[in-house]
C-alpha cells in the first residue's frame, strides 16, 4: 500500500481510536436534538438538588468567554475548532497503533468533543449546553456531553503524562 493509501487506512496509526470519537459526537448531537425538541430556551427540569436539565444557548467559549463579542467569535472558534481536529488527527495517526491507549483515548475524546460543539456552530451559531450542577445559589457553568468528553480526555492525557513520567524515572533508577 502506498504512503498516501496508508494515510487514510483504519490501521494507521492509533486510528483504531476514532470510534470514540464518532461515539462521542453522535451521542452529543443526539442528546443536544433531545434538548431542542423538548425545551425551550431558559426552560428547566430539576432532576436533583444539585443538578438540573436547562436549554442554554452559548454564542462564547468555555465559561461563556466573548459569548457578547458581536458574531465575529462564532468563526474564530469554527476555525480554532477545525484546526485542533486537524491536529489532533495528525497526532492520533502519528501514534504508535498499540501501547498509548491512555492518550489515544484522551485525544480520541477531544476530538469528538471538539467537532460536536463545532456542529453546532455551523447549524446554529452557538454552542447547545444543558447540563447545570450547582450548589445553592452557586453554579457551575452549563455544558453539555462534548464539553464532558473534552474534559474527560484532557484528564486522561495528564494522567499518561505522569504515568510516563514515572516510567521514565523508573527507568533512570
Amino acid at each position: 500500500m502506498t504512503d498516501g493509501r496508508r494515510w487514510f487506512s483504519l490501521q494507521s496509526g492509533a486510528s483504531n481510536w476514532l470510534w470514540l470519537g464518532v461515539a462521542v459526537m453522535v451521542l452529543d448531537q443526539w442528546t443536544k436534538a433531545i434538548v431542542v425538541e423538548r425545551f425551550d430556551e431558559f426552560q428547566q427540569v430539576v432532576l436533583l438538588p444539585v443538578l438540573d436539565l436547562m436549554r442554554l444557548h452559548n454564542e462564547g467559549a468555555a465559561f461563556s468567554f466573548l459569548s457578547g463579542a458581536g458574531g465575529w467569535q462564532r468563526w474564530v472558534f469554527i476555525g480554532l475548532g477545525v484546526a485542533v481536529s486537524t491536529g489532533i488527527l495528525i497526532w492520533l495517526r502519528r501514534l504508535p497503533a498499540k501501547g498509548q491507549s491512555l492518550l489515544a483515548a484522551g485525544l480520541s475524546l477531544i476530538l469528538g468533543g471538539a467537532l460536536g460543539n463545532v456542529i453546532d456552530r455551523v447549524l446554529h451559531g452557538h454552542v447547545i449546553d444543558f447540563i447545570r450542577v450547582h450548589w445553592n445559589d452557586h453554579y457551575f457553568p452549563a455544558f453539555n456531553v462534548a464539553d464532558s468528553a473534552i474534559s474527560i480526555g484532557a484528564a486522561l492525557i495528564i494522567l499518561d503524562n505522569l504515568l510516563e513520567l514515572d516510567r521514565a524515572r523508573a527507568k533512570k533508577a
